[in-house]
């Protein structure tokens, strides 16, 4: 530490400062925030109040507190110029220089005097006031706490009560041994020989400062000195025999106490060494001394001479508090009889006590265990800081397994062997961790921590001490050494927990100790003492005395003697404590969740294995049986009302109703309808599915998550229940619910189906479980037939009704609207709440009971609002806060503001923690009491509020804004709300919302009621306010969330959105430059030139075009175009996602340059504008008007059909991979500006765009002219036509026969004819090769009697001019269709088609894993083009839409249900017209029968359709871009 005594106040450092802040413990954050500000001494001379809370927002009384202790520095600093300080708070210096010099005779150059001050302390300090070890005691199991005061040195006072002298010693202390004995013996045979001739007990006390020279340390003061050697000071004894005479040796060692050594523990942790207080006793029995006087010879070293002389014998007593020698010698004799007697009837005294009164601890521990109310809390987590158990204690640790632990600080190595963490791991899961773990890596926030730490699910064990059975580099180490190497992992751990995991008044810490106490656990209550700003929620229990009284003597350097001995129970057996507390828990005794077994009887679920699924919430067969029956008494009441005010429903809500403690739940009709698909998904069949989903789509506030939990709660005997935790991965939720089906069954073949509740989660997560848990199904080899998980997902929707339309089969709803059976329900229910609650406590069921019917509700919910808020006081902080929280809930699902930062934001500070809720409670307005209701996080149990309903924070919101404020204000205010972004606890939670509320868009995929292309603040604001007001909310949001690329992205598009072109394409700009990989960012700086091109052309259209003035609108087409390409490029590269919006875009851009272009006079004049048009754009000719003008842009513009046919190359490619119909009622990515609604449609609709610009002018409106002239066409201007009439591409020939138009074979067949007759010698490239192919394909599906239709084996010929490398994967894909064996051929020509076939499927199959990338299946499913037919040749292959039309299916959803579930096959107009083929399955995979020489594999398009033995097996066949794929896979019988 920086000596900052001998430093005037303005020469401090930066570093200086932060030391003396650190002193008058200041938050480290707060001093680290200054230390960033550069504040030195001279400026914090000059500081106020204002300017901290300003810089570092540091609350009021840290403020206060800072220029209180400044000024108080400066005081005590001028004063320290003119007179000595004797106050308690001084300077402390070094002591006992000139005392230890004239004892030991040093020179004025001895190297010890160069070495004294050991200790130096810089500030004022008010010093604590300390206990002494109890006299007489060992002193193993007593510490000081540096720095705080024992009592006065005293004199007699009873002969019993010990006479206390203290000596520095620390300068001597540093002496050799022979110097360092002459000066310790010196001082105790002095002091001893006092008491002994008084007859009274002492204690005299090195390393404790007398303060009687004016050093600066307070008297009394605990300082202490490091000892490397303790038996030179036990030693000293042995000077006895030279220093007594020979008849008192003995007598006076019998007197003469060994020394005890204290240690000395220092807080603020500035020595490396170990510090200790040495104390010698005298304890002068009547029966040894008695008649006696005692006289002794001082020894002193004397330097001259360099060996240790005696002085005369000298008789001393004690006067007062001095030892002096006896001037009187005959009176003293005279006395010795009267103090014998005295002395003797003061050990006779003293050796009758009388008993203690009795405390009640049983009380005592009860009231401090459950903050003073009558039951232990539920959602309290503890901390346990303990050491070794012995094995009877451990015999009674039940209360233990019965609380909820955050986690154990274990100073015990063999816990894990025999101690307690042994034992607690027979029936609770733990995870193993050691203090260095509890840093959280670079990078990772708190949230990713706690999972990556498993912390809240499974109680986190700290070994503190090392671990004995720990094969890792973990050893147990001494107190010292674990000083120096471990107490800064306990600093930091400690640190993490109270300041970022856990708020305060969450959390209790018990320091249970059952064996000695080291000086590791006392630092652990020093550093929780300090983390948690106070001893409120720290409690001690110990039966030991001698343990506590150690514990007890640290504490007190941190708090009072009351306060210590208020929160702690001492002398309590552990067979007691467990009795008491299991009287106060919640749960009656550690009873494990029994489940259903597939026999029809139950299972003991172990609460570890419970734990180790902890990605779901198991409901037993016996749920809430186990709870306190004064529990119940409590609190039944309060749980109903939560309900009916609009809290989510809880198992405790139905056990209560089923065992007649409260009124029942009414059951919706979706309950019913639910029941009854969920008993057709749990029947066995052959066509049940292993996996079904239930979807139940519900309106907000309507219910749906009662009815899907009555479904389950209701169906927990029969089946295994249980709800999926939101926040953990599909992996997890798979691993966990395959584990509870075949928890405790014989034979996983043989299990009951698991119903998982899944609630609230996107489309994606489902698809994504559901896909996990059909690989475990069929990784198990379960029959087909068997239900195993039924999925019952609870969403919300504004139209649920149309998602039930969408597949009956599967969906059902949950409106606000209520059936006649329904209002009866509601009403008599509505009567029976109205006489027991007032209509506020049960608003949300009225609402529920009127049907939300708009105008009734609008109008209750007005007037209940309007009531509400009438006397209300707008200035307050506790109406902003009701602002604060209506705003997110208005426009945030499921939004929520924690407690604690609403207890940051009413500034509350609590004495007493216990009674945290009341005063939280009782800080909030009646108004705010009846709007908010309170939540809790049930994984960590962290508090938040909301209001009680969406509809009423609206109106809410609407109200108290009035006119006087706008929501862009009001959403500003919160966004520079300092206490609230600032706050530590659940800032994860309030930055997503915060986030959310200005970037978050709407999607009636994901329950809204609208789409919409900002978050629906932003457009309220942008249309309701003004945009300038959306872009100011945006832009403070940008510089909030450390200038994220994302909102100057958002910034961009509400720039074009109203054209305000230069501030988006800033602000393009700086999102690319801050994020130049990514695809979407890159697209929307495309989209800004895109908009602002198109304006232009606007403007352009109400005057004459010429090259000059179109040039500025063509230089931003250009520029569109070059971000789009950036745009696919970067997409490309992405190995996780695939955003073809550049693709897209390009064409767009591409079609509205071409028509600008297009229009100006020199390329429009009727004689040869086209004609000039085209050959500026396909050569190097320019003409002479443009020159000029457009001089920048020729090269761009020359390139525009290479770029769109590109692009147009590349979607057609795309498309022909993946499916595209499936995604039209999934969300589109909320990155990309420009959606697609059905892209086959947009290819051919830009396709034929594209071809018809191209096209000659003289052909472009009259077909007919270019059939009579096909002779004189080129190859490009047939290449446009063919493009023009939809065959420019592979995927817009297969999708023409989707549109089933009655002039198709007409079509296709003047495509064909612009191709070359003899193809075989044309010398076609590859592309055109593959559409004339396609073509033809296309066509004997359209009109298979068509003479344009050339020979099957022709094509086969044709195909073989595909080149060998690079090949088209449309060529590709034709190669297996043109060459798959037919029942006729041979079979050396069915081996040599299937080589090939293989050979272009082991081709096809590169390109679909590049195509793929990393992305899910389930996003990218792979598009079927044909079937395998009965017929032979162009027969052979039936279309899929041929398919689709025999099946009749509409929707989209019918479709996917209906194909994946395999019942399309089974119907007899499908096996009239597709082929069943023969093969077998091994290991999984199905192999066509056919080839000799090698196996073809085929991909099975449903894995849990592949039998898992090795099985004959047939099938139908699909063609597709990444080869065939099997189809409802059927075992041979």
């Amino acid at each position: 530490m920086e000596d900052l005594s001998h430093t005037p106040a303005e020469q401090w450092t930066e570093s200086m400062v932060s030391t003396w802040l650190r002193s008058i413990r200041v938050k480290e954050n707060y001093i680290e925030k200054l230390h960033e500000e550069e504040v030195d001494g001279q400026i914090l001379l000059n500081i106020n109040e204002d300017f901290l809370k300003k810089v570092t927002g540091m609350k009021s009384g840290y403020a206060h507190l800072i220029i209180t202790k400044r000024d108080e520095l400066v005081t005590s600093s001028q004063k320290a110029q003119t007179l000595p300080d004797n106050n308690h708070e001084r300077m402390v210096q070094s002591n006992d220089q000139e005392k230890a010099s004239a004892a030991v005779d040093l020179p004025p150059s001895s190297p010890q005097r160069k070495a004294l001050n050991p200790d130096s302390v810089c500030v004022p300090k008010t010093k604590r006031d300390c206990k002494p070890r109890p006299f007489g005691k060992r002193g193993v199991d007593c510490t000081y706490v540096k720095h705080s005061v024992l009592q006065p040195e005293s004199g007699v006072i009873d002969l019993i009560t010990p006479c206390r002298e203290y000596k520095a010693f620390t300068i001597a202390a540093a002496l050799d041994c022979q110097r360092l004995q002459a000066k310790l013996a010196k001082e105790v045979f002095k002091f001893a020989t006092g008491c002994i001739n008084m007859r009274s007990n002492g204690t005299i006390y090195f390393g404790v400062m007398d303060g009687k020279d004016n050093s600066g340390y307070v008297h009394g003061e605990i300082i202490g000195f490091p000892i490397q050697q303790k038996n030179i000071y036990a030693d000293v004894l042995n000077l006895i025999e030279r220093c007594f005479s020979d008849s008192d040796i003995e007598v006076v060692q019998q007197c003469i106490r060994p020394p005890e050594f204290i240690l000395v523990i220092d807080p603020n942790y500035t020595s490396t060494e170990a510090h200790y207080v040495v104390e010698v006793d005298i304890v002068p029995s009547v029966s040894v001394v008695k008649n006696k006087v005692f006289s002794v010879k001082l020894p002193n070293f004397k330097e001259k001479k360099n060996k240790t002389e005696f002085e005369k014998e000298t008789i001393f007593r004690r006067i007062g508090s001095k030892t002096e020698p006896v001037t009187d010698l005959n009176a003293f004799y005279e006395g010795v009889q009267s103090r014998n007697a005295q002395r003797e009837e003061k050990e006779k005294a003293h050796s009758y006590t009388s008993p203690d009164l009795c405390q009640d601890l049983g009380r005592k521990l009860i009231m401090l265990l459950t903050g003073g109310k009558k039951m232990m809390e539920m959602d309290k987590w503890y901390i346990l800081v303990t050491n070794k158990f012995s094995r009877e204690d451990l015999n009674c640790i039940d209360f233990l397994l019965n609380m909820k632990i955050f986690g154990v600080f274990d100073f015990d190595p063999d816990s894990k062997v025999s101690g307690l963490c042994h034992e607690y791991g027979k029936h609770h899961t733990m995870n193993l961790h050691f203090m260095q773990n509890y840093k959280i890596p670079s990078g990772m926030s708190v949230g990713e921590f706690e999972k990556h730490l498993h912390l809240f699910e499974q109680t986190s064990w700290i070994f503190c001490n090392g671990r004995s059975d720990f094969k890792g580099n973990e050893p147990p180490c001494d107190e010292n050494t674990w000083s120096k190497t471990r107490r800064t992992f306990l600093k930091d751990c400690v640190s993490l927990i109270c300041k970022d995991i856990l708020p305060k008044g969450t959390f209790l810490v018990i320091f249970l100790l059952t064996s000695p106490v080291e000086t590791p656990l006392l630092n652990t209550f020093y550093e929780f003492f300090t983390d948690m700003e106070g001893h409120e929620d720290i409690i001690c229990i110990s039966e030991s005395e001698e343990n506590f009284r150690k514990w007890q003597s640290f504490a007190l350097g941190s708090c009072s003697v009351e306060t210590v001995n208020n929160s702690s129970v001492v002398g309590m057996k552990m067979s007691h404590i467990n009795a008491t507390l299991q009287r106060v828990q919640v749960t009656t005794t550690h009873a494990a969740k029994r489940l259903p077994v597939y026999i029809k009887g139950e299972c003991c679920l172990e609460t570890r294995e419970e734990e180790n699924m902890c990605s779901l919430e198991i409901l037993g067969t016996n749920q809430c049986e186990d709870t306190n029956p004064e529990f119940i008494k409590l609190e039944k009441e309060n749980i109903e009302r939560q309900f009916y005010l609009g809290g989510k429903v809880t198992w405790m809500n139905f056990w209560l109703a089923e065992k007649g403690y409260a009124e029942d739940v009414i059951k919706r009709d979706a309950y019913h309808e639910v029941i009854n698909l969920l008993k057709d998904s749990l029947k066995w069949s052959l066509d049940q599915m292993p996996i079904n989903c239930i979807n139940i789509y519900h309106h907000p506030g309507s219910g749906g998550s009662t009815v899907a939990r009555q479904v389950i709660w209701n169906h927990r005997k029969e089946q295994r229940c249980a709800v999926v935790k939101p926040s953990y991965s599909v992996d997890d939720v798979s691993k966990h619910a395959v584990n509870l089906r075949e928890y405790e069954e014989k034979d996983p073949l043989k299990c009951l189906p698991v119903i998982l509740l899944v609630e609230d989660c996107d489309k994606e997560y489902l698809d994504d479980l559901k896909n996990e848990l059909e690989v475990a199904v069929y990784t198990k080899k379960i029959a087909h037939g068997t239900p195993c998980f039924i999925l019952l997902s609870c969403m919300r929707s504004y139209t649920p009704e149309e998602a039930c339309k969408v597949s009956s089969l599967q969906n059902v709803s949950v409106t606000h609207k209520l059936s006649s059976e329904e209002k009866r329900h509601f009403a008599g229910k509505r009567q029976k709440l109205v006489q027991q609650y007032q209509a506020e406590f049960i608003l949300t069921f009225i609402l529920m009971s009127e049907e939300f019917e708009h105008k009734i509700i609008a109008q209750y919910v007005r007037k209940f609002v309007g009531h509400l808020l009438k006397d209300i006081d707008h200035a307050s902080v506790v109406t902003q806060l009701i602002r604060y929280v209506a705003l997110l809930n208005t426009y945030v699902q499921n939004s929520f503001i924690s407690q604690s930062h609403c207890e940051a934001l009413l500034a509350l500070t609590f004495h007493m923690d216990r009674f945290r809720q009341h005063a939280f409670e009782g800080s909030l307005s009646e108004q705010a009491k009846l709007v908010f209701i309170h939540l809790r996080d049930e994984r960590t149990h962290i508090k938040s509020i909301r209001i009680i309903h969406p509809l009423v924070a609206k109106e809410i919101l609407h109200q108290l804004l009035g006119h006087k404020q706008q929501q862009s204000d009001l959403a500003l205010d919160l966004l520079n709300n300092d206490v609230l972004f600032e706050h530590r606890f659940g800032r994860e939670d309030y930055m997503m919302f915060l986030r959310a509320l200005l970037m978050r868009r709407s999607r009636i995929s994901k329950g809204d009621d609208s789409d919409s292309f900002f978050s629906p603040l932003i457009e309220h604001v942008r249309e309701h306010e003004t945009p300038e007001k959306a872009i100011t909310l945006l832009a403070e949001a940008y510089k909030r969330f450390n200038k994220d690329a994302l909102f100057a992205q958002q910034l961009a598009r509400l720039g074009y959105r109203h054209e305000r072109f230069e501030e988006a394409e800033h602000w393009a700009d700086i999102a690319v430059k801050k994020q130049p990989k990514n695809s979407y960012i890159l697209d929307t700086k495309g989209q800004v030139y895109r908009r602002w091109f198109t304006m232009k052309c606007k403007a352009l259209d109400k005057i004459e075009k010429t090259p000059e003035n179109t040039a500025d609108a063509i230089g931003m087409a250009v520029k569109a175009i070059e971000c789009f390409q950036a745009c696919e490029e970067a997409a490309v590269a992405d190995v996780e996602s695939m955003n073809n919006s550049g693709f897209f875009a390009t064409v767009e851009v591409c079609c509205s340059l071409l028509k600008l272009i297009s229009s100006l006079r020199i390329f429009s004049n009727k004689t040869n504008g086209r004609t000039e048009c085209l050959k500026y754009l396909l050569t190097d000719h320019v003409p002479k008007e443009i020159q000029k003008p457009w001089e920048d842009f020729h090269y761009k513009l020359k390139n525009l059909h290479a770029t769109m046919r590109k692009a147009l190359e590349w979607i057609s490619e795309d498309l022909s991979y993946f499916q595209t119909d499936l995604n039209t009622d999934e969300e589109s990515s909320e990155s990309c500006e420009l959606t697609i609604n059905h892209p086959k449609r947009w290819l051919e609709t830009k396709s034929s765009v594209y071809g018809k610009f191209f096209i000659d002018a003289s052909f472009s409106n009259m077909p007919s002219q270019w059939k009579s002239n096909l002779a004189n066409l080129s190859p490009f201007t047939k290449r446009m036509i063919i493009y023009r009439l939809g065959g420019g591409n592979i995927t817009t020939v297969f999708s023409m026969l989707d549109k089933k138009d009655k002039d198709l074979g007409k079509i296709l067949e003047d495509i064909i004819s612009l191709y070359p007759k003899n193809p075989m010698v044309a010398k076609m490239g590859q592309v055109d090769l593959v559409n004339y192919i396609a073509s033809h394909i296309a066509l004997s599906v359209a009109s298979s009697q068509s003479p344009r239709l050339a020979a099957f084996s022709g094509l086969q010929r044709l195909s073989r001019l595909f080149p060998q490398e690079k090949c088209l994967s449309g060529a590709l894909f034709l190669c297996i269709l043109l060459f798959w064996p037919e029942e006729h051929d041979t079979d050396d020509v069915k081996e040599d088609k299937y080589e090939t076939v293989l050979s272009a499927i082991e081709s096809l199959q590169k390109t679909y894993w590049n195509k793929m990338k990393d992305i899910p299946h389930r996003r990218r499913r792979i598009y079927t083009h044909f079937f395998l037919g009965n017929g032979v040749g162009y027969e052979k292959f039936v279309h899929k839409s041929e398919i689709e039309t025999i099946s009749k299916l509409t929707s989209v959803s019918e479709k996917r249900l209906k194909w994946f579930r395999g019942e399309l096959w089974k119907t007899a107009e499908i096996a009239d017209v597709l082929r069943r083929v023969t093969g077998w399955t091994e290991n999984g995979t199905v192999y066509l029968e056919g080839p000799k020489k090698q196996k073809f594999p085929v991909h099975a398009l449903y894995v849990h359709s592949v039998p898992y033995g090795n099985e004959n097996v047939t099938f139908y066949l699909g063609f597709t871009f990444r080869g065939p794929v099997a189809y409802n896979i059927t075992v041979r019988k």
